[in-house]
């Protein structure tokens, strides 16, 4: 361990040193903290002055947090590109040979790189922060508590092993450092939209909820680092000079994955699916497990507190029921508006290709949020039916288990090949490079959806829309 530790120091001292006698990275960075906190605290003055005048309480006592979390990102980006050369920029001007052909282990070599990646912006955003609430404290403004600011200080940690993380990442993948900023907007412009969405937070929540996206974007930037020391080989960072786009040998891949060693549908259905299966049973049982926890605590959650929140009464219980007795005569209204079982089924498509979208980009992390958000409305739904007097288990079996027979599996198996997909990315393969594994991992979700998930989702459209509802009306007939 000490030995490990005494490694990536000295790669890190390396780096330092380079970076601290380079004008070009400190005199920017310098002017940057020493005029933005400024800049800042003028256009809070102004801020402040406006809202005092016309009122906006709310953005008031939110205003100064805000700012502080704002100022935090702007070093962290405009450092970004001391991270985006780490590797790639070292390779272009002929410095990285002495550095790989050291006994040096391979993972002593990135985490040192991201050790000064994370640090470097880090110090200058907290300082740029510390100037401009050493400024602000000047002002006749509510100034935020230690906890808020805490919780600040933690996101920004968070933001910069984050965007650092996904940076290095793309330095080893890069071919040229033009190549590697070019990517960087896949870096900045995702992060600016989680900023977006925590300013929401702190404007409109409370601050614990701050807590939640500190710990989702903890929990990302370790699966990023993982990503990094799992695919980074020295020898393939030596032996790549350019990248280029072989379409024909990428479709060759794929397709050669997804239909395997199969000669007709028949055989593929018999021989291939199966082996594909077979691999979903660890992701498969996680999934489960997730899906009882997530359903139970959701229904018991409405069962015990939804009514403090809703505050039922007698009559808002019957005004519920009303509400609720009207929707069978709405499902049958729908079949004669528009054609509901093309439309059930293009939606749960669409849900299942956005989990795997929002998995590619979390490694399955999202995709998970979104298939937990569905139990959870499943749950909450049997929980509401208690509330209001009906019998949860009668409304399990009469309104979601007839298509649910198919639609919860398909949704099961997709999530857990979707799963898959994420836990494939960031698992060492010494023998395969990252994009022939996303490749790989991509064909293997594909197997699944087109030979499982489509035709269940196919048989469970058209049972929600012409079975479901008749079995509604003769398990509640006094709807």
């Amino acid at each position: 361990m000490r030995h490990s530790l005494s490694a990536i120091w000295m790669v890190a001292r390396r780096e330092f040193i380079d970076q601290f006698r380079d004008w070009r990275i400190v005199v920017p960075m310098l002017i940057l903290v020493s005029v933005f906190p400024f800049i800042a605290d003028d256009t809070t003055r102004i801020a402040i002055n406006f809202m005092n005048r016309y009122g906006g309480e709310l953005i008031l006592d939110h205003l100064i947090p805000f700012v502080v979390l704002v100022i935090g990102f702007f070093p962290l980006s405009f450092t970004l590109v001391v991270a985006l050369e780490s590797f790639v920029g070292e390779k272009e001007r002929g410095t990285i040979e002495p550095l790989l052909s050291s006994p040096l282990e391979d993972n002593h070599m990135y985490l040192g790189k991201l050790l000064v990646g994370i640090t470097t912006p880090l110090v200058f955003s907290y300082a740029s922060i510390g100037i401009y609430l050493i400024l602000v404290s000047r002002r006749d403004v509510a100034f935020p508590n230690a906890y808020i600011l805490a919780l600040i200080f933690l996101l920004t940690f968070a933001h910069a092993v984050l965007m650092v993380s996904s940076a290095i990442v793309i330095s080893v993948q890069a071919t040229t450092i033009r190549s590697a900023n070019l990517l960087a907007s896949f870096v900045v412009v995702p992060v600016a939209f989680l900023l977006q969405g925590e300013t929401f937070l702190i404007f409109w929540g409370n601050e614990d909820v701050l807590w939640y996206a500190i710990l989702a974007v903890t929990l990302l930037s370790a699966l990023l680092v993982r990503l990094g020391i799992s695919h980074f080989r020295r020898e393939y960072l030596l032996g790549r000079e350019i990248d280029t786009l072989n379409f024909k040998q990428i479709g060759r891949t794929f397709r050669d994955r997804f239909v395997g060693q199969a000669k007709s549908v028949f055989e593929w259905y018999r021989t291939e699916l199966p082996l594909t299966l077979k691999q979903l049973r660890r992701p498969l049982m996680v999934i489960l497990g997730l899906a009882m926890i997530a359903g139970i605590a959701s229904y018991v959650w409405v069962v015990l507190e939804a009514p403090v929140y809703l505050h039922l009464t007698p009559e808002r219980i019957s005004e519920l029921r009303t509400s609720v007795s009207d929707n069978p005569s709405n499902l049958e209204r729908l079949g004669e508006e528009l054609p509901a079982a093309p439309v059930i089924f293009y939606r749960n498509i669409r849900v299942t290709v956005l989990s795997l979208l929002l998995g590619l980009l979390s490694f399955g992390t999202l995709g998970l949020t979104v298939f937990m958000a569905n139990i959870v409305l499943v749950g909450g739904l049997l929980g509401g039916a208690q509330l209001v007097g009906y019998s949860p288990w009668l409304v399990f079996a009469a309104g979601i288990l007839p298509h649910g027979i198919f639609e919860l599996p398909a949704i099961f198996i997709a999530t857990a090949a979707m799963l898959k997909v994420g836990a494939q990315l960031v698992t060492p393969q010494s023998e395969k490079s990252l994009g022939e594994m996303l490749l790989l991992s991509l064909a293997d979700w594909l197997r699944i959806f087109v030979g499982i998930v489509l035709p269940l989702l196919a048989i469970a459209a058209l049972i929600e829309f012409y079975v479901t509802p008749v079995l509604i009306k003769l398990a509640f007939p006094y709807l």
